[in-house]
């Protein structure tokens, strides 16, 4: 019994020091070995005294300790600033950070602590693309497009291309997406916000026809612009709302949308606003 109290003693003053060193920051642990070495160093050759090798290491030892000390300082520091936001943030980062430590400790060596530090990765690419202005959702989510179109003040402008695919080409418009994202252009009609709309096509079918008579007749104004007048790498499903904002579909290969993006990143809005101007600038349009 004693011994197996002896031995978890010498285990946890193991795992403290162990504790120690992976915080300790490595320029001090650098500085603290030098120190050290240079003490012996000292001591041995006989280039100074006991005393004075003794001296000069714990000299060296104590600017490690205080260089340690102020990267602790800056780095909780830099943590209160990061923390000094929206108040759910505050709230739920050390609940988030609590979570995710637990999940990878207690269960370390189960598929639940790699499932964990899989989620907490993509966790972290989402927050970097939401940092810089975007949302990647996927194909069949539609709240990003609604949505935009529900707030737009002035105008959106969009690009649709209609082309051959498995489903129909026109397929997207009779979805319930597709109606939805219709019902949020009427809404926005009666609210006096400009809609200007290009469709670009391979087949100018009966179906396509019907649809630009519909949307003219309900006050948006629709251009038409044959496949081949542009460069292929306009052929983008893009949508903008008074110049600020954009949603892009990103397509199979199939000719549905995979995935979309909104995003309120200028260098995307700027991006969009090139491609549907020289589309635009080539259509057709019944004014």
């Amino acid at each position: 019994m004693t011994r197996d109290v002896a031995r978890q003693r010498l285990r946890d003053q193991g795992g403290g020091f162990l504790r120690l060193v992976a915080h300790t920051d490595p320029v001090a642990l650098v500085g603290i070995t030098l120190s050290i070495t240079l003490s012996v160093a000292l001591d041995l050759s006989d280039a100074a005294s006991g005393v004075e090798s003794l001296l000069a290491g714990l000299m060296g030892i104590t600017i490690s300790l205080l260089v340690d000390s102020l990267a602790r300082a800056e780095r909780r520091f830099h943590l209160r600033t990061l923390l000094d936001g929206p108040p759910w943030l505050v709230r739920s980062t050390t609940e988030l950070a609590g979570a995710m430590r637990a999940a990878a400790e207690q269960h370390a060596g189960t598929r639940v602590a790699v499932e964990a530090e899989r989620r907490y990765e993509q966790f972290r690419l989402e927050a970097e693309q939401l940092a810089d202005g975007r949302i990647i959702r996927r194909g069949d989510e539609d709240e990003d497009l609604v949505g935009a179109t529900r707030t737009c003040v002035r105008r959106l402008d969009a690009l649709t291309n209609v082309m051959p695919r498995v489903s129909g080409e026109l397929s997207w418009w009779r979805s319930e997406i597709g109606r939805r994202y219709w019902a949020a252009n009427l809404e926005a009609l009666e609210r006096g916000v400009q809609i200007t709309r290009v469709f670009v096509y391979a087949t100018l079918s009966d179906e396509l026809t019907a649809l630009v008579r519909q949307q003219r007749a309900a006050g948006a104004r629709v251009g038409l612009l044959p496949l081949g007048v542009v460069s292929p790498h306009l052929h983008v499903n893009l949508a903008l709302w008074d110049g600020s904002s954009c949603w892009e579909a990103h397509m199979t290969a199939h000719g549905e949308i995979g995935e979309n993006q909104f995003s309120v990143n200028r260098t995307d809005v700027a991006r969009l606003t090139r491609v549907f101007d020289l589309c635009a600038n080539a259509a057709t349009f019944k004014d």
